[in-house]
């Protein structure tokens, strides 16, 4: 690894010209990212392996969550490997989880983790050695993750700032107001979006009470929206903190902002191309 960060690393603008350095020099690191979310974002050889950010699942909370490794098994392979850096080679030789599951679940947190750091603006960064982490694939060039997070941007987007607002608004179930929806016929993630739109968590909150990732959150949420089976929290709503559970112990979530109002689809423009990437 070369020692010390290169000149044109600290003259970086920005975090896709910094990862493109990275990759230009075939670095291997981390880049600590100050902010609201921050987080971590973890490259191998130039290649982004991992990012870990308190804005999204990481890959241990989409595991536990969605109930693939249960809790008692997670505790015992993390306590032969507390550093991170073999903990997808044991879950894959213990038979939790699969090795070609465990690359998209690791996939998936990467690229949701991604989107939701590309929703505010970083305060700083910090180029620093590698620091293990759960990860299991090849690594994808910052081009790909670049294409990818805009792709998703793109489908969410209604006006501008309409997607970071879509992600920290807190959001409530329409439907317990009376208004209108068969919710019985809806499918069976849209029903557990609306069961946790309780007025008191945000698109992220609900993505780590299901273990889902924050992206496909969103778009089922966007959907709900346009059906009007779910709306901002209103002012008289229940004002408590969330209490969703984030499945990752050291994830500090940054307390979430007053609502914002969200803008609404014209009638008859309600349909958005199924995302590729899973959960």
């Amino acid at each position: 690894m070369t020692e010390g960060p290169p000149e044109p690393l600290t003259g970086s603008r920005n975090i896709p010209s910094l990862l493109s350095a990275l990759r230009s020099q075939e670095r291997s690191c981390t880049v600590v990212v100050a902010g609201a979310p921050g987080g971590s974002i973890h490259v191998r050889d130039g290649l982004v392996v991992a990012m870990e950010t308190p804005g999204a699942p990481s890959v241990e909370g989409l595991l536990l969550r969605s109930g693939r490794v249960s809790e008692e098994a997670w505790s015992s392979v993390r306590a032969t490997d507390t550093t991170h850096e073999h903990l997808a080679a044991e879950l894959v030789h213990r038979g939790l989880v699969g090795a070609g599951e465990l690359e998209v679940v690791s996939l998936s947190a990467l690229f949701d983790a991604a989107f939701a750091l590309s929703l505010a603006t970083p305060d700083s960064w910090e180029v620093t050695d590698p620091v293990p982490t759960l990860y299991r694939n090849a690594g994808v060039t910052p081009e790909r993750l670049l294409a990818e997070v805009s792709r998703r941007i793109n489908l969410l987007a209604g006006e501008p700032g309409s997607v970071a607002a879509l992600a920290r608004t807190r959001m409530e179930s329409a439907t317990a107001a009376g208004l209108p929806g068969a919710v019985g016929t809806l499918p069976a993630r849209h029903q557990d979006v609306l069961a946790n739109a309780d007025g008191r968590r945000t698109a992220r909150d609900i993505a780590f009470a299901l273990g889902r990732g924050l992206f496909a959150v969103m778009v089922d949420l966007r959907q709900l929206l346009d059906r009007g089976l779910v709306r901002p929290r209103t002012p008289s709503a229940d004002t408590r903190p969330s209490t969703a559970a984030r499945g990752a112990p050291s994830a500090v979530s940054p307390a979430a902002p007053e609502p914002v109002s969200l803008p609404r689809r014209r009638p008859g423009n309600t349909s958005s191309p199924a995302p590729r990437p899973q959960d």
